[in-house]
């Protein structure tokens, strides 16, 4: 007879997040994750392989739902000079206010294991290619830029979009000074006029 699972899989992901995040990976043991997460050995090598597939389970579930978060924000938004400034002013936000300056926990990852690590490179990729296309399409939404900028042009500011976010989150971790990255955000939108 199979055994139930004793544990919330949403929570221990939301959990080992957290810890990944803080330690890093490579500085997370299997007895940090045992004792951080509430559960045994057994189950977790029985649920996620080993550390490394937990890690891949949590990356994913991180990617995806930023990637939702920021979908649902940028539609909200029928101004798209305005709704890509709210995303990275609300980016700036978390990481000002983030007192362990934690940054991306995906850039984070990418540095620490890339690129060595071929199934995390794979993911990451993934990711830049995924949030690359919905800042594209978003700014292909707004008339005034699909007839003043080319294609090719368009998918080059979707690029410099994701670069900048990312290194946003990187930089903030140095100095997370609210007000010169929100001027590096209007100097960068300012391509847009």
């Amino acid at each position: 007879m199979p055994r139930c699972k004793l544990f919330c899989e949403k929570e221990v992901l939301e959990k080992a997040l957290l810890l990944f995040w803080t330690k890093g990976y490579h500085a997370t043991s299997i007895q940090d994750l045992v004792d951080s997460l509430g559960i045994n050995r057994a189950s977790l090598y029985h649920t996620f392989g080993d550390k490394k597939g937990l890690l891949l389970r949590v990356l994913t579930n991180y990617q995806q739902s930023n990637l939702n978060k920021v979908k649902e924000l940028l539609h909200s938004y029928s101004d798209v000079k305005a709704g890509i400034r709210k995303m990275f002013a609300i980016a700036i936000e978390d990481a000002v206010n983030d007192p362990d300056r934690k940054g991306c926990f995906g850039a984070n990852i990418t540095t620490e294991l890339i690129p060595r690590d071929e199934q995390v490179l794979a993911l990451r990729e993934e990711n830049k290619k995924n949030y690359e296309e919905l800042y594209y399409e978003y700014l292909s939404s707004a008339d005034e830029l699909k007839n003043k900028f080319s294609e090719d042009k368009l998918r080059s500011i979707a690029s410099l979009i994701f670069a900048l976010y990312v290194g946003l989150k990187v930089v903030s971790k140095v100095s997370p000074d609210r007000q010169q990255l929100l001027t590096t955000v209007d100097t960068t939108l300012s391509l847009l006029e």
